[in-house]
């Protein structure tokens, strides 16, 4: 319902602005089909919205001349929720908007009456955005600032991609979306190179230019739901990992817990935790932040990395070198 009212609204506000408006106009601004429209129509003529309607090649959709849409009101958690998402989008995009988010700020500042805008602020106070990242990328930020536009304008880019495995290849990609997830942007679209879709991540991209082509986003995506299936599918090559972890450190675990596909509690306070991964490289790195306090219990592949790391280093220290 709340997409319906934010399109009714919008409605009202596209008639304000630019008079009559013929139905198709108004279906190909919404994305939607012209039934869908005259529904809306409907809806808006029962809250008592006055519009008027011409048949004919001259003829529309208007508002009753004179009527203008009530100034917006906001409770007091709605104009916080406001405030809230500028710093987020702040903490979020940086430079690329930045100014944006505040020039919002400083309109809202502006319309709101002094008692509401000092309920906001003492709200603000105690409810603070801060730290969405976990790493700073100040460095892309020209690389993300032109991804965001070919991505609103659906122009294709070129990108000299850096791999997780070293390798730096070069390939034309359509891109389709940009997502935060784990604190780290990805690039979503179609590749070329491979004709498939695929996911870049933004700090191993080198540069990204235009090509000056542009492209068709395909009917029905969604990024949020491709992010989703991907999340939930297994690599073709995967190891079913679990580690225990003694009492005194299963705290650390037990904090990010939502992270993990299953953590198992013991009785004498260790637990056991189990996930897929595609490569062993980084459980070994990780199982060994915790020395002694974390013990393999499969697969045998992954014990075996660890073991060899482990002489590998007890050897580099050995007696007879110090």
């Amino acid at each position: 319902m709340s997409n319906v009212a934010t399109r009714l609204i919008a409605i009202i506000l596209m008639l304000q602005r630019r008079g009559t408006i013929k139905a198709s106009e108004l279906a190909d601004e919404l994305d939607v089909s012209e039934r869908t429209v005259h529904r809306y129509m409907g809806m808006l003529d029962e809250l008592g919205i006055p519009i008027y309607s011409e048949r004919g090649p001259y003829g529309g959709f208007s508002l009753v001349r004179g009527y203008k849409l009530p100034p917006l009101i906001f409770s007091p958690e709605e104009a916080t929720a406001l405030y809230l998402g500028a710093e987020l989008v702040k903490d979020i995009w940086g430079v690329s908007y930045f100014d944006a988010a505040v020039a919002a700020t400083a309109k809202l500042d502006n319309v709101l009456p002094e008692a509401l805008l000092q309920e906001v602020k003492q709200a603000q106070r105690g409810l603070l955005v801060t730290g969405w990242l976990r790493r700073d990328y100040g460095p892309w930020a020209p690389i993300l600032d032109d991804l965001r536009r070919s991505v609103a304008r659906r122009r294709q880019v070129r990108l000299v991609y850096h791999s997780f495995r070293q390798q730096v290849t070069e390939r034309i990609v359509d891109p389709y979306a940009l997502a935060l997830q784990w604190g780290n942007w990805y690039l979503v679209g179609h590749c070329h190179l491979r004709d498939e879709l695929r996911t870049f991540r933004v700090d191993r991209i080198r540069e990204a230019q235009p090509t000056g082509e542009t492209f068709e986003l395909p009917a029905g995506f969604s990024a949020r739901e491709y992010l989703l299936r991907m999340a939930e599918e297994r690599p073709a090559t995967y190891y079913r990992v679990a580690i225990r972890f003694d009492p005194d450190v299963a705290h650390i675990v037990r904090e990010r817990r939502e992270e993990w596909q299953q953590l198992t509690e013991q009785a004498d306070g260790s637990v056991i935790l189990a996930f897929d991964a595609s490569d062993l490289a980084w459980p070994c790195r990780w199982v060994l932040t915790y020395q002694d306090r974390a013990t393999v219990l499969g697969p045998p592949e992954l014990a075996a990395m660890v073991r060899d790391a482990a002489q590998a280093i007890a050897a580099r220290y050995a007696d007879d070198d110090w």
